[in-house]
C-alpha cells in the first residue's frame, strides 16, 4: 500500500476525473451529488477493475487501502469511504464489518440479524461513522470523517437508502435514513458530514 501521509488540500494537485473506489452504486450516487459543485468528473470503478480486500483493522486503515490501489492502479485520483454501524448494546459491533455482519448474503438478511441480536435489548443507541479518503496517484491522501448519532427502530421503515438506512433514526428526526430523500439524507449522515468536510476543503 503506498504511504499514509494525511494532508489537508494541496494547491498543486489538480483534480478533474476522480474515481469512486466502490462497487455500491448508492455510494456512487451520494458522492456524486454531494460533490457536484466542485465541477470533479465523477467516474464508477471499471468493471474489470477489481477492488481490494478490506483487510485494516480501522476505517481509516480500510478506506485507505481501496482509495490508493485504486489510484495507483487506474492512474488517476480515487474516492473511497468506510463506513460502519456501531451499536452501543452489542459494545460497537458490527463496526468495520458493517458490511460482513452475520455472513449474511444482503442488507435485508444483516438488518434481519441485528434486529435478532437486538431482540432482548432495551438501549437500541448507534452510531453511524464514516471515513473518506481521496488519494492521488503519488501516494498523497486527504482524509475526511464523520459520525452520527440516533436509535435503531424494532423493524425497518423506508425504501431508500442502503445498509442499515431502514433500522436508522439520526438524533433530532423521527425518520429513519431509508425515509428521507438523499438530499434530505446528505446534511445529516455520517458519509454527507465527511464530504463536506472535503467540499470545504477544496473550496466548493
Amino acid at each position: 500500500m503506498t504511504q499514509e501521509t494525511y494532508l489537508p488540500h494541496d494547491a498543486e494537485h489538480r483534480i478533474d476525473r476522480v474515481v469512486v473506489a466502490t462497487s455500491n452504486p448508492g455510494k456512487v450516487r451520494e458522492f456524486a451529488e454531494a460533490l457536484a459543485s466542485l465541477g470533479w468528473q465523477l467516474e464508477p470503478l471499471p468493471k474489470d477493475v477489481e477492488m481490494p480486500e478490506e483487510t485494516g483493522s480501522s476505517y481509516q486503515e480500510n478506506a485507505s487501502l481501496k482509495a490508493c490501489t485504486i489510484a495507483a492502479r487506474l492512474g488517476l485520483p480515487a474516492l473511497a469511504d468506510d463506513s460502519g454501524l456501531e451499536v452501543d448494546a452489542l459494545d460497537g459491533q458490527p463496526g468495520i464489518y458493517s458490511a460482513r455482519f452475520g455472513n449474511c448474503a444482503n442488507d435485508t438478511e444483516r438488518n434481519t440479524y441485528l434486529l435478532d441480536k437486538l431482540r432482548d435489548q432495551s438501549d437500541r443507541r448507534a452510531h453511524f461513522h464514516s471515513v473518506v479518503i481521496l488519494a492521488y496517484p503519488d501516494g498523497d491522501l486527504e482524509c475526511y470523517e464523520g459520525t452520527v448519532s440516533g436509535t435503531l427502530l424494532e423493524g425497518p421503515r423506508g425504501q431508500d437508502g442502503f445498509g442499515y438506512d431502514p433500522l436508522f433514526v439520526p438524533d433530532g428526526d423521527t425518520r429513519t435514513f431509508a425515509e428521507m430523500s438523499v438530499e434530505e439524507k446528505r446534511p445529516v449522515s455520517h458519509r454527507g458530514l465527511a464530504l463536506k468536510q472535503l467540499l470545504e476543503a477544496h473550496g466548493g
